[in-house]
C-alpha cells in the first residue's frame, strides 16, 4: 500500500467541501505564506484530514498525505534505496517528494509512529528548514510553497504516545472539535444526500452519545460515522438497523456498552 497521495491542483479538480467553523482557514493561509508548520489536535472523525484536504485544493499545492503507525519510520518518510531492473537505486519517501517539489506534507496521527519520525521533522520545523538525507548525504532546503501539517487526537494519548514539548512548540497549533449542531447537520446533510430535518435527529444523537466519552466510550461518535448512518437511511434501509451498523458497533464490542447506545437510540428514534 503506498505511503502517500498526492491530490492535483484546484484547477484540476473540485475543492473538497469543508465547513468552517471559525478562523481555521485563515489561519491555515498565514501559516502557509509565513512558511510555519502547523499541528492539528482533534477527536477522530472531526474533519481534520478533509480540512487539510480541502486548504490544499484551494491553495493548489500538491498534498501528500501519510497515515501514521507503529511501525512507520524515518525512512518510510525520507526514502530508500531499492532494487529496481537489477540496479539500486534511490526512491524518495512522500516527505522527500514534498521537500523536492514542493507541497504540503501532512501526518496524520503522528503520534502512532516510531521516535525516530520526530527526529526528522526537527529540521524542518525551524528557521533551518532543511531536510537532511543522510543516505545519500544530501542537505534539501524546503522551497516557499513547502509546508508541514501533523494532526493527533489528544484523547488517545497517554505516556507512551505522546507528543513532547520540544515538538510540540515548533508547530503553530490549532484545536478541532465536532462542528456546532446546526453546522453538523448541513455538513451530513450535504454528505449523505439525506434531508437536513431527518439529519438533524441524527445530530441529537450524536449530543447524547458523545456524553457517554469516558464512561462508557473511549471516543464519541464522529461526524464521519454520523455521515454513514444517513448514507444508509437514505438508500432505504431501517433507521434502527442503519444505527446499530454505524453508531454501535463500530463504537464498542461490549453487549453492556451496545445496549446502552440501542438505548439512546431507540429513546431518539423509537
Amino acid at each position: 500500500m503506498p505511503l502517500s497521495s498526492v491530490a492535483a491542483n484546484a484547477s484540476e479538480q473540485e475543492i473538497p467541501y469543508y465547513q468552517s467553523v471559525g478562523n481555521e482557514c485563515a489561519m491555515f493561509e498565514q501559516a502557509f505564506q509565513q512558511r510555519l508548520p502547523l499541528l492539528l489536535k482533534g477527536p477522530t472523525g472531526c474533519g481534520k484530514t478533509r480540512f487539510v484536504s480541502h486548504m490544499a485544493a484551494k491553495l493548489g499545492k500538491p498534498l501528500f498525505t501519510v497515515s501514521c503507525h507503529d511501525d512507520l519510520t524515518a525512512a518510510d518518510l525520507t526514502g530508500r534505496y531499492l532494487l529496481q531492473g537489477g540496479e539500486t537505486r534511490w526512491v524518495d519517501g512522500p516527505l522527500t517528494r514534498a521537500v523536492r517539489e514542493g507541497g504540503i506534507c501532512y501526518l496524520d496521527e503522528v503520534v502512532e509512529a516510531r521516535k525516530d519520525v520526530t527526529v526528522v521533522l526537527h529540521p524542518l520545523t525551524d528557521d533551518r528548514r532543511m531536510l537532511p538525507l543522510e543516505r545519500t548525504g544530501e542537505l534539501l532546503e524546503a522551497p516557499d510553497d513547502f509546508m508541514l501539517v501533523v494532526s493527533y487526537n489528544p484523547g488517545y494519548q497517554h505516556i507512551l504516545k505522546s507528543l513532547k514539548p520540544s515538538t510540540r512548540q515548533r508547530f503553530v497549533a490549532m484545536s478541532f472539535d465536532f462542528p456546532p449542531p446546526a453546522v453538523e447537520r448541513d455538513i451530513v446533510a450535504r454528505e449523505s444526500g439525506l434531508a437536513p430535518e431527518r439529519c438533524a435527529a441524527l445530530v441529537n444523537l450524536a449530543a447524547s452519545l458523545r456524553a457517554m466519552k469516558g464512561q462508557d466510550l473511549e471516543e464519541g461518535v464522529s461526524t464521519r460515522l454520523l455521515v454513514y448512518c444517513a448514507t444508509l437511511i437514505g438508500t432505504g434501509m431501517p433507521i434502527l438497523d442503519a444505527a446499530r451498523a454505524t453508531l454501535v458497533e463500530p463504537l464498542s464490542d461490549d453487549a453492556d456498552v451496545q445496549e446502552g447506545l440501542m438505548e439512546a437510540i431507540h429513546a431518539t428514534f423509537g
